[in-house]
């Protein structure tokens, strides 16, 4: 069994910034890519970052240039970096992983932006 561990949310002002982190911890032999989600109310969940073992990291249109995704393979961890937030990055933020073993989701964290 794998578990992933999400910190970090919370509620700012816009244009301010929160680091999100994920930790994975259990039976967890190679991660193939790890990524963040969001899901605003009313929304489908949508992909913000991916990060994976071959390539570059990806990000969604609406982040580029103001999120930072990166990855602690010693750890098992991921991180978003959040600068610039505005109102509509507010949503649950959820990290994502994908192992030798099956994929697995996060418990979701809160990030609340205020005008």
């Amino acid at each position: 069994q794998v578990q992933l561990v999400e910190s970090g949310g919370g509620l700012v002002q816009a244009g301010g910034s929160l680091r999100l982190s994920c930790a994975a911890s259990g039976s967890i032999r190679s991660i193939y890519y790890m990524g963040w989600f969001r899901q605003a109310p009313g929304k489908q969940r949508e992909l913000v970052a991916i990060i994976t073992s071959g390539s570059g990291p990806k990000y969604t249109n609406s982040v580029k240039g103001r999120f930072t995704i990166s990855r602690d393979n010693a750890k098992n961890s991921a991180y978003l970096q959040m600068n610039g937030l505005k109102p509509e990055d507010t949503a649950v933020y959820y990290c994502k992983i994908s192992t030798g073993l099956g994929v697995y989701w996060g418990q979701g964290t809160q990030v609340t932006v205020s005008t």
